[in-house]
């Protein structure tokens, strides 16, 4: 085997520090405790520093690369110490022979392991400081600041110390530990806090952060993008820490920040693979399968390896692209794409008898409050109708489980749409008494991302130069994103034994002008001055405040800590079903005007608001409009003035 110049150098100071510690301990102790022959003392160190040589080897300390040595590699050091100085003393005492006092043994053992860490860690601080000469790094690169001074931290500032250098040059940390301040490490000083940072990245004229905080990111980044901070200065974020372990990507793959990274809290993480075993090797179906939450219901679905995946919805060119993505991803899925009314009851019931689902997910449903309060009876039709005739088709087939996806719209609801998707529970809870399928729901808040949701509308209004649109300052929305709520979707399947109605705890609510702003802000731009935000009032059926629960509703835990099950009164009579299907056959004949009667009798709590709330809540959307106009002409106006000034003082 051939061996690395590098290796030989390496051997050679090794061996000259093994003698060099003997050489000190014989000095030390003088030589009463050695052999009178001094052929046989040169003999002895002879013996011990090949010794010391054969334990480094066998510990491993020379596969070792010492110029990225960390702390942990001292354990490969101590352990080659251990087994050489073990291995010599036996051999002097067999060969010599000579028995070694213990105080000499562990005296030489330390000088020689000081020795070696001690020639490891300068050869690392060479090699860093011959590279720092070799590229004008102090200059070249975007300057960044790093935030967090921890293990993921310390991480980040070598790679760019390393391997990106002339792409990074990181002035400094960020950090609230005071034991951290004006500390360095790798080169680099902890200059401040987090409330220090405006100042800092003024001072440095920072153009990036690189938040290395990876078990607390998304408080640090929600922190971070409260904070007035130019808008040119990007964030960007560190993959997972997991990720990292696993080796699935390295700690240099920084992204940008994300409007997902501003929701203030830990994103969902489920173990599927443990849960999801009741769809292997079952025919699955997704009704609204070409949707934001249906097609990734596929994706997810897909990788449990089902039977077959049965795709069904009105929109065939939504259909028929997440059928092409998942033929590519699954090659060997059977999948099966079909285009059905799910308010057609004939074409449903065929459908079942046809396909045979045993699993069944539904997330066809209309969903867009402000349109649905024009148009209730589409909503009545597709919300309410449509999920009687799936669920009656599942029970009447046999299917082993069936998960209706809700929404938090449905506690006390405001909207049309809201209160049909609480009838919608309801029926599923009424049918789960009464067949051998379970049936359960599943509440969550807006999914960011989805179709008809803010952001693309935000973002789209951005594109275009503002101005963004918000119906009122106060209005503040529960946030996930469509993986938790697809994760969350699986779960309860696994979850539930029939009848359960499951709620995700999402945290604290956010005001959709502070999600507006920080959009803004990712975007490079600046609030009120580069994109202004305009209050349009609120719309009919629109809340401010969204729930999770309603007063009679009790919450109780689950296995998993952030998914919780809602006691839900179910509130259908004898003569339910017998009034909604009257209401089938009037709407059948065109006859939509007994729809919000319907509602109202059966949804107890639904709630519109008057026409007068409305009114006083655009009244104080008006005023605030008015009142962020005037501060961004302020401000404006201040900036163009500092300008002037500093031109003033150029010239």
């Amino acid at each position: 085997m051939k061996i690395k110049r590098k290796t030989i150098a390496y051997l050679a100071v090794d061996i000259l520090l093994s003698f060099a510690a003997y050489s000190t301990v014989y000095m030390l102790f003088g030589a009463r405790f050695f052999p009178s022959d001094y052929g046989k003392v040169a003999l002895i160190g002879l013996i011990i520093g090949i010794c010391n040589l054969l334990g480094f080897i066998g510990a491993g300390v020379y596969r070792r690369l010492w110029r990225y040595a960390s702390f942990n590699d001292l354990s490969y050091i101590i352990w080659g110490v251990f087994l050489g100085q073990a291995l010599g003393y036996l051999m002097a005492y067999l060969i010599v022979p000579w028995l070694v006092p213990l105080r000499i043994m562990v005296t030489q053992a330390l000088m020689f392991f000081l020795l070696a860490v001690a020639m490891r860690g300068l050869v690392r601080s060479l090699y860093e400081e011959m590279h720092s000469i070799k590229t004008h790094a102090d200059w070249i690169g975007k300057r960044v600041l790093i935030i967090g001074a921890g293990s993921a931290g310390v991480m980040v500032a070598r790679e760019i110390k390393t391997a990106m250098r002339g792409q990074y040059n990181a002035i400094g940390f960020i950090d609230d530990d005071p034991a951290k301040l004006n500390c360095w490490i790798y080169g680099i000083k902890v200059l401040g806090s987090f409330k220090e940072l405006p100042d800092l990245v003024s001072k440095y004229k920072i153009e990036e952060l690189i938040i290395a905080i990876p078990r607390a990111e998304k408080s640090v980044i929600k922190k971070i993008a409260a904070l007035s901070l130019p808008a040119s200065v990007r964030m960007k974020v560190i993959p997972g820490i997991n990720d990292l372990i696993s080796g699935r990507v390295d700690v240099k793959r920084f992204r940008d920040v994300q409007v997902e990274d501003l929701l203030g809290r830990a994103p969902i993480v489920t173990d599927l693979d443990s849960v999801a075993a009741y769809l292997k090797g079952k025919k699955v179906l997704i009704t609204g399968a070409g949707g934001s939450i249906g097609s990734e219901l596929c994706r997810q679905v897909a990788h449990f390896a089902p039977e077959a995946l049965i795709m069904l919805g009105r929109g065939e060119n939504s259909i028929y692209e997440i059928e092409l993505e998942c033929r590519e991803l699954f090659p060997n899925l059977q999948i099966h794409s079909v285009i059905r009314d799910i308010r057609d009851r004939a074409a449903i019931n065929k459908f079942f008898d046809d396909y045979k689902p045993q699993v069944v997910f539904h997330a066809a449903a209309h969903k867009h409050v402000p349109l649905m309060e024009k148009c209730p009876e589409e909503a009545f039709k597709n919300n309410v109708l449509g999920t009687k005739n799936l669920a009656e088709a599942a029970a009447a087939h046999h299917c082993e489980l069936f998960v209706m996806i809700s929404t938090d719209k449905a506690i006390r609801p405001t909207s049309v749409m809201g209160a049909t998707k609480r009838l919608a529970e309801m029926i599923v809870n009424k049918l789960n008494d009464t067949s051998d399928t379970k049936f359960v729901s599943v509440r969550f808040g807006n999914v960011l991302g989805s179709r008809g949701s803010v952001v693309p509308l935000f973002r789209r209004q951005i594109a275009k130069g503002g101005p963004i649109t918000i119906t009122h300052p106060d209005m503040q929305r529960y946030f996930m994103t469509i993986p938790e709520a697809v994760q969350l979707v699986i779960q309860a399947g696994a979850l539930g034994h029939g009848g359960e109605v499951f709620i995700l705890d999402m945290g604290e609510p956010v005001r959709i002008v502070e999600l507006a702003e920080n959009l803004i802000r990712l975007s490079g731009l600046t609030v009120g001055q580069d994109i202004k935000i305009v209050y349009s009032g609120i719309r009919a059926g629109e809340k401010l405040y969204e729930e999770l629960l309603s007063p009679e509703e009790i919450k109780s835990t689950t296995k998993h800590e952030r998914i919780f099950v809602a006691d839900v009164p179910n509130g259908i009579g004898d003569d339910f079903f017998k009034e909604l299907e009257t209401m089938r056959l009037q709407l059948d004949k065109g006859d939509t005007s007994g729809v919000l009667d319907f509602i109202r009798k059966w949804v107890t709590d639904y709630r519109p608001p008057t026409d007068e709330a409305i009114a006083a809540a655009n009244e104080a959307a008006a005023a605030a409009t008015d009142e962020a106009t005037a501060t961004a002409a302020a401000t404006a106006t201040a900036t163009d003035t500092a300008e002037a000034a500093v031109t003033t003082d150029n010239n």
